[in-house]
């Protein structure tokens, strides 16, 4: 009864359109109310508690990275250097799109982040280059989801602080399914552009792609920077956050790339995310707490273990679960309302909590793309003035091509589990 409070009352406040944690607070205020066991005291702790996180402190950083991207143009600067690389292979912009889809990945760690910077850039120049305009829109949807998938992501960060685990180790277990997802979307545009002789460029001039390239150059120097020295023992991920985005900064001050303009719109949207996840993040531990004085996650798990005590059933149910919590909520949304439930449960059936990690947020990436909210697809039929039902068509064998490394990784948890291993994590 209490679950069906908590999760009937949030899914009526959010079909009502009230902000996420509004429609998580309330409930849970409403079960304060009528238990006289907890004060308003143990309230306030438990929504403040969760905050004083050394690796929380990553997020606002790695969102700023983000903004700060967008503001000095870096997604277009790394475009024209890719371009002088493909640029007289068959479909080289949607190898571009790609491509630079999977470099923003290391700086940005967000799929709305890298969608809205690339496709702002690559949906216009794609068009007047012969791309079905849908097409480009789907393509660079379906990359961005490399973003929260391949180190540094934020919702690596999250799942880690309300887990536990390392966030080291919960970064490097995505790498290889990112690089899936890469291979997988480049043979899609292997045999999508084949036939088509028209998916060209104009070669850039020997000159101008040497400045390009230069130019770049300090740009691509930041994955290094961020995973090099995690790899290396000179910082923690928190800390690889803070070098990474101040590295950023720094050279694009000094190379005239952004504007105090643009700096105080990378600072105030950076402002406005961090407070919204933060918020959603500490009333989520509110919420968190109430289910398990309830016990809610030991119920769930003797449910579920009454059903089935075999681990690859219960993954299938949780991909299932997870997509549709996906199909509603973001991922950083979804992350603090199923988290603690599923966490424990999936203890019980042995699963290993980094591999539990990749599975969680990849399923919960794909939720960006899928109805009814697909807030990826929504977001790039705007920029690119199309239309949603086209964009999300288009879409359609991608996410096929999706959910099939979704179950590799999901079955396959070598893939997901050798690097962080080999990497003592």
């Amino acid at each position: 009864m209490i679950l069906l409070m908590l999760l009937g009352g949030m899914a009526v406040l959010l079909v009502l359109r009230v902000p996420v944690a509004f429609a998580m607070l309330l409930p849970s205020l409403g079960y304060i109310a009528m238990s006289p066991r907890i004060s308003i005291g143990t309230a306030v702790q438990r929504v403040t508690a969760l905050l004083d996180s050394f690796p929380l402190l990553a997020v606002p950083l790695f969102i700023f990275v983000g903004f700060l991207a967008n503001s000095a143009d870096l997604a277009d600067k790394l475009i024209n250097a890719l371009l002088v690389i493909t640029g007289r292979v068959r479909g080289s912009l949607a190898y571009v799109n790609i491509n630079t889809s999977l470099v923003f990945s290391w700086m940005s760690g967000s799929a709305l982040a890298d969608s809205a910077a690339l496709g702002s850039v690559l949906l216009p120049t794609m068009k007047k280059n012969g791309y079905d305009p849908h097409f480009a829109a789907a393509i660079t949807a379906a990359s961005s989801t490399m973003g929260p998938i391949m180190p540094p992501s934020i919702a690596a960060v999250l799942y880690a602080v309300l887990t536990s685990t390392s966030v080291a180790a919960t970064f490097f277990a995505g790498v290889v399914p990112a690089l899936m997802i890469f291979t997988a979307l480049t043979l899609y545009v292997y045999f999508y552009a084949r036939n088509k002789p028209e998916l060209t460029v104009e070669p850039i001039p020997r000159e101008e792609a040497f400045k390009t390239l230069i130019a770049a150059g300090p740009i691509g120097l930041a994955p290094v920077i961020l995973l090099g020295g995690i790899l290396g023992g000179i910082f923690t991920p928190t800390e690889a956050a803070a070098v990474t985005a101040m590295y950023l900064l720094i050279i694009s001050i000094v190379f005239r790339w952004l504007t105090l303009k643009a700096l105080y719109q990378a600072m105030s949207g950076t402002v406005a995310t961090t407070g919204r996840v933060m918020i959603i993040a500490s009333v989520g531990a509110l919420f968190s707490y109430i289910m398990a004085r309830e016990g809610i996650p030991q119920q769930a798990a003797a449910l579920l273990t009454s059903i089935t005590e075999n681990p690859f059933l219960f993954l299938l149910l949780l991909n299932i679960f997870l997509l549709l919590v996906g199909m509603v909520l973001e991922p950083a949304s979804a992350l603090l309302v199923t988290v603690p439930i599923f966490y424990p449960i999936a203890q019980t059936y042995g699963i290993d909590p980094i591999h539990l990690g990749v599975v969680v947020i990849f399923n919960l990436t794909l939720g960006l793309m899928t109805p009814p909210v697909c807030l990826v697809l929504h977001m790039l039929s705007q920029i690119g003035d199309l239309d949603f039902g086209k964009v999300l068509k288009a879409t359609l064998p991608m996410l096929g091509i999706l959910f099939g490394v979704l179950l590799i990784v999901t079955y396959l948890p070598s893939v997901v589990l050798t690097l962080p291993r080999l990497l003592g994590m």
